[in-house]
Order: structure tokens, then C-alpha cells, then sequence
């Protein structure tokens, strides 16, 4: 679980406390849910977070073994 939380850490530099502002974020969520990036606003940033729960902490998973973490 700490190279989940690592991985999470690293890819919200910069934003830590805003992560919806986040370019390669909302990127991200753009590629995957087809949302507009500048759409992505805090509210729309955690529900998405929120229902692909499962997905995200998954992805954080494999990033995590795939960094050595």
C-alpha cells in the first residue's frame, strides 16, 4: 500500500492539495473518461475519483511494481 500512496504522491506534484489542477491529472482523466480536461472541475475531479476507485488503486498498484516501489 506505500507504493500506491508513492505513486499517488509523485503524480500529483506540484498540485498535492489541488490535485483537480493538476495538467497531467486532468489529462489523464480526460484520455480515460473522455471528460474535457478544462471541464474538470474539484467536484467532477472526486466523483470520478471516487466511482473508478477500484480502477485507480489498481493502476496505482501496478505503477507501483512496475517503479520498483
Amino acid at each position: 500500500m506505500t507504493g500506491e500512496i508513492a505513486v499517488a504522491w509523485r503524480l500529483a506534484r506540484g498540485y498535492r492539495l489541488r490535485p483537480w489542477q493538476s495538467p497531467y491529472l486532468r489529462w489523464r482523466i480526460e484520455t480515460w473518461s473522455g471528460l474535457h480536461a478544462d471541464a474538470i472541475t474539484r467536484g467532477i475531479f472526486w466523483r470520478f475519483v471516487w466511482r473508478h476507485r477500484h480502477e485507480l488503486s489498481r493502476y496505482l498498484a501496478w505503477a507501483a511494481k512496475e517503479s520498483g516501489g
